[in-house]
């Protein structure tokens, strides 16, 4: 391990805990929800522990959070890490708070070390990596990086109605626009995170090297049938919507498995049917469908055989549907001299380690828009994630931060 500075693990744990105990549901789960008072209590339990390091803080018009480490060149641009502390209901405590509280950790020990970086360290608290709230995952990133304009996020609408504007407003003052970054704003970033899979594990891997991250796309597809008394209808007459809506979910899997990429993975998270009564066929329903590969053409034939797929079981059930696309990004590329290093550092730290995927997306996805872009990602235990056992080990913990610090060193030197 590097000798010029030391992270304090039992700081960073300590703090993990303390995080986590900021939730809207008893530990061991993790509820936090954008602008809900456990989001609003968690930021200011950061920048609370930012300022007691003696670094300096901006929030922008939408609730990103930047923590400042100051260089000594200010016509130079900064480095940034980060990742997010929001968490969908019934979460684990390691979910982008690794990336957070370890990218402030990191600062820290570089800090008491003594350094003194020549380009700034910026850690970056991204809005709503999350799309619990509006259903749109990263928020936050996606405007920075304009892949959401300003005009299209104060469009969003959450369940009972209430607008993004409406939620930010006691919060945050500025307007949406001024959140939006140009590119190259920033000279890299890198994010620590969780691997949310169990490659690391399985291989026994101190880290992981991101080189790509998958394409997400999202789409909501409403299907409208006719009710009618449960009793009454005989079958031949039915125009079931939750059967139709239940053969296209099928039809989601099937396109994910004979896809000619080995990443391609397609999941129906919501279902909904109405008037949702035993004895009264459903005239209408809806599907949520997430979709990702990290071959964006493979990706695209199969959500083009979904649709044909519902285009031919509606005709046949004699029901309608109407398709929405939520979103549809490109993948990302991770920087090949940020990749070379990781892997320069990661060999003088004696960390095993290999190149990898992620299958899940991160803000980091966005960042790679504007600025070269890598992550970091450590074991945690069975691959599991986004439920209350969540885990990563200490010492995992440590070596990703360990990681983290010594890749900032030398990119702000």
């Amino acid at each position: 391990m590097s000798e010029t500075f030391h992270i304090q693990a039992d700081r960073l744990l300590g703090e993990l805990h303390e995080l986590a105990q900021i939730s809207e549901h008893p530990a061991p789960a993790v509820t936090r929800i954008l602008f809900s008072p456990e989001d609003l209590a968690a930021r200011i339990f950061l920048l609370e522990k930012a300022h007691q390091a003696g670094f300096s803080s901006r929030m922008d018009a939408v609730g990103n959070i930047m923590i400042r480490m100051a260089g000594t060149d200010p016509s130079l641009t900064a480095i940034a890490t980060g990742s997010h502390t929001d968490a969908i209901p019934n979460a684990g405590a390691y979910d982008g708070t690794v990336g957070v509280l370890g990218g402030l950790e990191a600062m820290r020990a570089l800090k008491e070390a003594g350094y003194q970086p020549r380009r700034s360290i910026e850690l970056i608290m991204f809005t709503a990596e999350e799309p619990t709230r509006f259903g749109l995952g990263c928020l936050g990133s996606r405007l920075m990086s304009r892949c959401l304009s300003a005009d299209e996020a104060s469009q969003l609408r959450d369940a009972d109605g209430k607008s993004l504007d409406e939620w930010r407003g006691p919060h945050c003052t500025g307007a949406l626009s001024e959140v939006a970054l140009r590119e190259n704003d920033y000279h890299a970033f890198i994010e620590l995170h969780i691997e949310q899979g169990n490659l690391l594990e399985a291989k026994q891997l101190d880290v992981g090297l991101v080189e790509k991250i998958a394409a997400p796309a999202s789409f909501r597809l409403r299907f409208h049938g006719s009710g009618g008394h449960a009793g009454a209808v005989l079958m031949p007459g039915r125009r079931d919507a939750f059967l139709a809506a239940a053969e296209v979910a099928l039809a989601v899997e099937k396109a994910a498995i004979v896809s000619s990429s080995p990443d391609t993975v397609g999941t129906t998270g919501v279902i909904d049917v109405w008037p949702k009564a035993i004895n009264s066929i459903p005239c209408e329903a809806l599907l949520e469908i997430d979709f990702r590969d990290t071959d964006v053409e493979a990706r695209d034939i199969a959500i083009g055989q979904i649709r044909q797929a519902a285009d031919a079981i509606c005709a046949r059930r004699n029901v309608t549907f109407e398709w929405h696309c939520i979103h549809q990004d490109p993948p990302a590329i991770c920087s090949s001299w940020l990749l070379d290093e990781l892997e320069s550092n990661a060999r003088m730290l004696d960390l095993s380690h290999c190149r990898m995927v992620s299958r899940a997306y991160h803000d980091a996805l966005f960042m790679a828009r504007i600025c070269p872009t890598v992550m970091i990602f450590i074991p945690c235990r069975n691959g599991w994630s986004h439920r209350p056992d969540e885990y990563a080990s200490p010492e995992a913990i440590s070596r990703g931060t360990q990681l983290l610090a010594e890749t900032l060193r030398k990119l702000s030197q």
